[in-house]
Order: C-alpha cells, then sequence, then structure tokens
C-alpha cells in the first residue's frame, strides 16, 4: 500500500477539532473565511453594478417607459438577496469568533469563582480559634451564668460599674 493512498489525518475532523480547541486558531481561521466571503462580495457588487446598467440599458422595439427597469427587477433583486445574505455571513463569522473568546473568559471566570466559593466554604466550615477571654474570674465572680455575662444596658449596672 503506497503512502498516496493514506489520508494525511486518520480522523478528517481532527485538524478542526484543534482549531476548536484554540480561540485564536479559531478567530484565525474565521477571519480566513470572512476575507474570502467579504471578497465575493466585494465582485458582486461590481457584477450587480454593471448588471443592473447592462439590464436596464437593454430595449426592445416597440417598449414603454419603464418596461425594460421591469424586466432587470428579477435580476436586480437576486443578486441583492445573495448580497444581504453575505453580509449575514461576514457578521456571523465576527461574531462567532467574539463569543468563541468569550466562552475562554467565562470558564476562566468560573474556574476562578469554584476555587474562591470552595475557599470561603473551607473557612466557613473550619473552626475558628478564639482567644480565651483575661479575666476569667472576674466574669465568674460577678455573675452566676457564664452565658450572660454582664450587663446588657446601662440601665443593668446595678451600682457595680460606671458608665
Amino acid at each position: 500500500m503506497s503512502t498516496d493512498d493514506k489520508p494525511f489525518f486518520d480522523d478528517p475532523h481532527a485538524a478542526l477539532r484543534e482549531i476548536a480547541q484554540n480561540p485564536a486558531a479559531y478567530a484565525h481561521y474565521l477571519a480566513d473565511f470572512n476575507r474570502v466571503v467579504l471578497d465575493m462580495q466585494a465582485k458582486l457588487e461590481i457584477l450587480q453594478r454593471e448588471a443592473r446598467v447592462h439590464c436596464r440599458g437593454t430595449r426592445v422595439e416597440g417598449d414603454k417607459m419603464g418596461q425594460a427597469f421591469l424586466r432587470s427587477f428579477p435580476v436586480e433583486k437576486s443578486l441583492n438577496d445573495v448580497l444581504k445574505n453575505l453580509r449575514s455571513v461576514t457578521s456571523g463569522l465576527e461574531k462567532s469568533a467574539h463569543k468563541r473568546h468569550a466562552h475562554d473568559e467565562k470558564v476562566k471566570e468560573v474556574k476562578k469563582s469554584r476555587k474562591e466559593n470552595v475557599q470561603l466554604k473551607a473557612r466557613e466550615n473550619a473552626p475558628t480559634l478564639q482567644a480565651a477571654p483575661e479575666n476569667l474570674g472576674q466574669q465568674s465572680a460577678q455573675s452566676p451564668n457564664p452565658r450572660y455575662g454582664g450587663p446588657m444596658s446601662i440601665y443593668n449596672l446595678d451600682r457595680r460599674e460606671s458608665a
């Protein structure tokens, strides 16, 4: 078996798969298509102008005013439709390249935010070390219940402490 019979890639879509995975290569590939479509569009615009001039200028003996225009209208309309579709293709290619880049940025943001959320949850779940109160003996002497250590307002001082 000669090498001419073997395909260049085992998988015919491998090259496009590589391009789809890299946003810069994706944008470059779509830019190539965009150049081709823009070139086609420019040539079709020239063709449209020339066809319009020729078709509107073609008169048949006995034509009334506007009959040449009415005969040329279907030709002009078909080229206008093609040009309209080409314009939408170019805008779609540009949009697709931007959306592909935005997708990668979004993925990076999601990874970062999830990592931060994991860190926050780890901090919330981890017991925090609290310093022991310095004057533990005084608090227990003042109140019989250690949960309610001191007065809650200045009206509950009972002449023990001054405001």
